[in-house]
């Protein structure tokens, strides 16, 4: 009885939450550090082999679903899938797909699980120069595609540019087929000869534990099946058929962008080496340019998303009254109004003049984030005379008894001797404090005349008293 298949990602190196291309990568890793052809170590078989079962299951994102869920134990020894370990009423999810029951197509069984639907090619052809992304070669129904390298680099824009969208130039030096050759490789008169590792097949054959055989890519012509003999190689291009070019690149920047956005501009990467390596009538596609966005911070706004955030500092009159103010936009200066009361912190909000906010459609509503404006009340920090006078009088009539009083002026306006004695700055300040006083003290003409009428009719009715005694 074979023993349960061991942990895949502690096989392959991986933490469980791996994405699809680390595992891919870890697995080429080790097949191409294992493989027999390359290594002699009498374990090298072994653990070729256990990165072959580990990657069948991980890069199935079924099996790798269901091993997540319930461990080895929902593959019994022979490899296939043991419905009672929770398969559900939909029995064997692996039926018709290959399963874990050997490699299809080259006979003979493989302890541990092999699976039929391993791209061979895709991990051989890695290990014959990398720029083979994918493709069969000869032996598949489809064209191979070889595909160029991406290139990244970065560009400085400042937040006006940013929000309202521009264009920079960029100088790349990508790979670009050899003039010289025309993208063969190989000097004027040569011409590729057959390759003997593979004898033109373009596919090598390996026996693997087990008895059975594995076909791959030939890595010594990369499944060309002709190599380019010493000697014939293009001068220019070292036999790459690819060679560096200055160049400079026209970037469109979308309004809206954010700080560490990247672009991509299409097939403005390197073109892939086609000299060495590449079957007769590979097609050839070149990489792609990303450019990575970053934004100069503003003296004047921040941002939050496709909202704009500005602080505007307001004096403590206005605070108090309600005004006016000037508020910068993207699109220049505007009027808001400030309520009266107004306190730091408070916030009011400018609907559509953020930024241009680059997912989605507007569907009726407006495209753009926010302008939110916060208020920041100015706190003077020194006050003339007549400024704490109207302050300490504002202070008495908002029954303040907490604020702290300079002045001392009698509510009838007479001032002290020590204030009398003071200077001219004092004596401003007890002629406001004290007018004020007398405006609010003052009665109204229409309660005056009462009042005389009232005192002159008493002062009638005590002289007639007197007179009848």
């Amino acid at each position: 009885m074979l023993a349960a298949i061991p942990d895949p990602y502690k096989v392959l190196g991986v933490d469980r939450g791996a994405s699809a291309g680390d595992i891919k990568k870890a697995y080429y890793g080790m097949a191409k550090k294992y493989h027999p052809d390359t290594n002699k170590d009498p374990g090298a078989k072994e653990k070729f082999a256990e990165a072959q079962t580990a990657y069948e299951l991980l890069s199935d994102k079924q099996k790798r679903e269901t091993y997540d869920r319930y461990g080895s134990s929902a593959f019994d020894p022979n490899g296939g899938f043991d419905p009672s370990a929770g398969a559900g009423p939909g029995g064997n999810p692996f039926a018709g797909g290959g399963g874990f029951h050997g490699f299809g197509g080259f006979g003979g069984g493989f302890p541990g699980g092999f699976a039929a639907d391993i791209n061979i090619e895709d991990l051989f052809g890695a290990f014959a120069g990398g720029a083979r992304r994918s493709g069969r070669g000869k032996r598949g129904p489809f064209q191979e595609i070889l595909v160029g390298e991406d290139i990244e680099v970065q560009t400085n824009i400042s937040f006006m540019e940013a929000a309202k969208g521009t264009s920079q130039d960029v100088v790349i030096t990508p790979l670009k087929e050899c003039g010289t050759c025309k993208g063969d490789g190989l000097k004027e008169g040569a011409k590729r000869s057959q390759c003997r590792q593979c004898n033109g097949t373009g596919t090598r054959v390996h026996m693997m534990q087990g008895g059975f055989q594995v076909a791959a890519t030939c890595d010594a012509c990369g499944g060309a099946g002709l190599i380019v003999p010493r000697g014939s190689h293009c001068g220019t291009c070292q036999g790459n058929g690819v060679v560096r070019d200055r160049k400079t690149v026209r970037v469109d920047i979308p309004g809206g962008v954010e700080d560490g956005m990247r672009l991509r501009i299409s097939g403005e990467g390197d073109a892939p080496p086609t000299g060495t390596a590449a079957a007769p009538g590979a097609r050839t596609q070149r990489g792609d340019l990303y450019v990575s966005i970053r934004v100069s911070p503003d003296e004047r706004f921040s941002r939050s998303g496709s909202d704009i955030l500005y602080t505007a500092s307001i004096p403590l009159t206005t605070a108090l009254l309600g005004g006016e103010v000037q508020i910068p936009t993207l699109d220049g200066q505007v009027k808001v109004k400030v309520a009266t009361g107004t306190g730091t912190g408070d916030r009011i909000t400018l609907s559509g003049m953020g930024m241009k906010k680059l997912s989605g459609r507007s569907r009726g509503f407006t495209s753009n984030g926010d302008l939110k404006v916060e208020f920041k009340v100015a706190m003077p920090k020194y006050l003339t005379g007549n400024q704490r006078t109207i302050l300490e009088v504002l202070a008495d009539e908002m029954g303040d008894k907490t604020a702290r009083r300079i002045m001392d002026i009698p509510r009838d306006g007479a001032a002290s001797t020590t204030e009398a004695s003071s200077g001219d700055a004092k004596k401003g300040e007890g002629f406001l404090k004290s007018a004020w006083h007398k405006l609010m003290n003052h009665k109204k003409p229409a309660e005056s005349e009462k009042s005389n009428e009232k005192s002159s009719k008493k002062d009638s009715d005590s002289s007639d008293g007197k007179k009848s005694d």
